[in-house]
């Protein structure tokens, strides 16, 4: 273990204390000076963005910073009334006696964030930590070096070393990070380095929130129009190239509509992505790098030798791009159908029947997110009743995730926990149960000596 790494632990565990006893009036002074500091550096964070994964400026505004500027205006609003005691009833045995419940820092905290939204998703947990009193050590990818560089400079500039520290390293310095007894660790990433997070938090008994990925479905109902689905699930599935954990990963529509939802579907891509019919790279985002940008193109090439045939194939493209593709008659077997894309492909699947919808999701991996378009309610009711998923939008795609009042996480394969406004602070808190019992207790009644308490004890089973 390196020295230096051990001696920041040790700083930020003695700092503990300080911060889990810290007032709401403190946390939220820290919020205030991240969110001024934030607005500081905003050119340079969309410059970096720009440079890693060539986005525009108004889709890093929007998906990236200021996300985060309104996770902090909400966490400001309620932070006093999230750290306030809730009181709770008594029970016959704890008669006339206090009940309430704490919410205390979990301490010391590891947060390691991913490459495709590198901005928003370091600093949305780290928002939480702050709220619930933590300290954090942050490593961002290595993939998005310009934007982690910049969180890097931003984090020293707004905190102290044992407040908040970002180091910068490949995946060997997450693995020494993992090797030490956080209180918390928040991990964003795939499925399968998040069973290595796992089980290195099980070494310490960390307490671990996974925010995981999988492959989202989308379902269109008969009754619902296909050029207004299409459209949102155009900008779903192609904003920032598909580098989206929450995109749509597969579309279930009425056999018989294909070809019509095709028409529709390059529609909506020319108005959102083209400019003088080729792609306009100042509007879709690029792969992030080569070794990822050769896995997109392995399962398109995976599919295509099972006889999958491609629905249509966006024009043009470059080095750094891969073009939107709609494919169908995709053999269940193919790895695009196993494996979350995390890229601009999109297989489309005709049904006769929602059992059929019903049963392809169910023999899957719960997913990180549902998508429903219908104007049924009993459509939609019948999905949400018999599939499983971290969250669920109808009649849109990706929204889900702006409101903070909504819970965000998925369930078992895609994730464990959640986050974003309460929950985001829930999940770096311990709910912390606390009993204030009376002088007049009544709890001696159910002491020993047992005999000649019958009547007691059939009280007991009937109030308890």
């Amino acid at each position: 273990m390196n020295d230096s790494i051990l001696q920041l632990f040790d700083v930020q565990q003695g700092h503990q204390q300080e911060l889990r006893m810290s007032s709401a009036g403190v946390r939220i002074g820290k919020l205030r000076r991240l969110k001024a500091n934030i607005l500081k550096f905003e050119s340079r964070i969309f410059e970096a963005l720009e440079a890693d994964l060539r986005k525009n400026a108004y889709e890093s505004a929007l998906t990236e910073v200021y996300f985060i500027y309104s996770e902090i205006d909400y966490a400001i609003k309620h932070l006093p009334s999230w750290m306030r005691k809730k009181c709770k009833p008594y029970t016959f045995t704890s008669f006339l006696s206090k009940n309430w419940i704490q919410y205390e820092s979990l301490g010391t905290s590891l947060i390691i964030s991913p490459w495709n939204y590198p901005f928003q998703l370091s600093m949305s947990p780290l928002v939480s930590a702050i709220a619930a009193g933590c300290s954090v050590i942050l490593k961002p990818s290595e993939y998005s070096p310009k934007t982690s560089e910049v969180i890097k400079d931003l984090i020293e500039e707004t905190f102290s070393e044992k407040e908040v520290k970002c180091l910068l390293g490949e995946k060997e310095l997450a693995t020494e990070l993992l090797k030490l007894p956080f209180n918390k660790i928040f991990f964003t990433g795939n499925p399968e380095v998040g069973k290595i997070v796992m089980k290195a938090g099980a070494e310490h008994l960390s307490s671990v929130t996974l925010e995981l990925g999988g492959k989202s479905p989308v379902i269109i109902a008969e009754d619902y129009d296909l050029k207004a689905a299409a459209l949102k699930i155009a900008w779903g599935k192609l904003i920032n190239a598909g580098q989206t954990c929450i995109a749509p990963d597969y579309l279930f529509i009425p056999q018989g509509a294909i070809e019509s939802f095709n028409i529709a579907f390059q529609d909506a891509c020319r108005e959102l992505f083209y400019h003088d019919g080729e792609l306009d790279y100042n509007r879709y985002a690029k792969i992030i790098n080569n070794r990822h940008q050769q896995r997109i193109e392995g399962l398109l090439d995976d599919a295509l030798q099972r006889n999958a045939k491609i629905l249509w194939q966006a024009n043009g493209g470059d080095q750094q791009s891969v073009s939107p593709v709609l494919i169908t008659d995709v053999d269940q077997g193919s790895k695009i159908m196993e494996e979350e894309i995390f890229g601009p492909l999109l297989p489309v699947i005709s049904y006769t029947d929602i059992q059929e919808v019903v049963e392809h999701i169910n023999s899957k991996p719960k997913p990180l997110a549902m998508y429903i378009f219908s104007d049924s309610g009993s459509f939609s009711n019948e999905l949400l009743k018999r599939c499983s998923s971290g969250s669920v939008c109808i009649n849109d795609v990706l929204i889900q995730v702006s409101n903070p009042n909504l819970p965000f996480g998925g369930v078992n394969h895609s994730g464990i926990g959640s986050c974003h406004g309460f929950y985001g602070f829930k999940a770096f808190s311990h709910e912390r149960a606390i009993m204030k019992q009376t002088k007049f207790s009544f709890s001696k009644m159910i002491y020993p000596p047992y005999q000649g308490k019958e009547s007691i004890f059939k009280l007991l089973k009937k109030w308890m």
